[in-house]
């Protein structure tokens, strides 16, 4: 049996997405192990993350805090394409699609996946601010669904399908450059690039 200390700090990092109780704890131990400095680091480095960052108004993208007016550096561009809507199921796809350099217009991130069109599955997804800003935004035409292509994620996009067609804008998904049951994360610049290409 761990010290209430240990325990507790294994708690807490068991509820970090994809993180069980034994990953917890070897997180707990290498943690032990460090420096004293090395633990002020990270110490230093999360209430900094809490101090400077801000999440996007509008795509909800966490961002350095600046003077953008609540938004991120992607919404705040001129030069973006309005007329384009990406919609993401987190943060890490957004970063793998902006590496590619081939989309050009905004996103909106979802807030993950459902397994299950249960009410209170969708209520954690942000839903109703997506709908606001479709609703609020004339200028967007199409609207690209970049959802991974797991059982989880073609729940959410056939939902999101269906939600959005009253809207009258274009639908797309990306094409079949991703391969069933891979994630938009970790897949090869390349093979989103050709995802982008052919959507439909």
């Amino acid at each position: 049996m761990y010290s209430p200390t240990i325990q507790k700090l294994i708690n807490l990092f068991s509820k970090f997405p994809t993180v069980g109780p034994r990953t917890a704890a070897r997180f707990v131990f290498y943690l032990m192990g460090l420096k004293k400095e090395e633990v002020e680091q990270i110490l230093n480095s999360i209430s900094e993350l809490k101090k400077n960052i801000e999440i996007c108004i509008f795509c909800f993208k966490p961002f350095e805090s600046k003077s953008e007016g609540g938004f991120c550096e992607i919404c705040s561009n001129p030069a973006r394409d309005k007329s384009l809507l990406c919609i993401v199921a987190n943060e890490t796809d957004l970063e793998s699609i902006e590496k590619i350099k081939k989309y050009q217009g905004r996103y909106f991130i979802l807030g993950g996946t459902v397994s299950a069109l249960r009410k209170s599955d969708i209520e954690k997804l942000r839903i109703k601010d997506l709908e606001e800003r479709i609703k609020n935004h004339p200028e967007i035409q199409e609207i690209i669904l970049a959802i991974n292509p797991t059982s989880e994620g073609e729940t959410t996009t056939l939902y999101l399908e269906r939600l959005l067609k009253p809207y009258g804008k274009k639908i797309s998904r990306l094409g079949r450059g991703l391969p069933v049951g891979a994630e938009l994360e970790y897949a090869d610049e390349e093979t989103l690039r050709s995802a982008f290409e052919g959507r439909k």
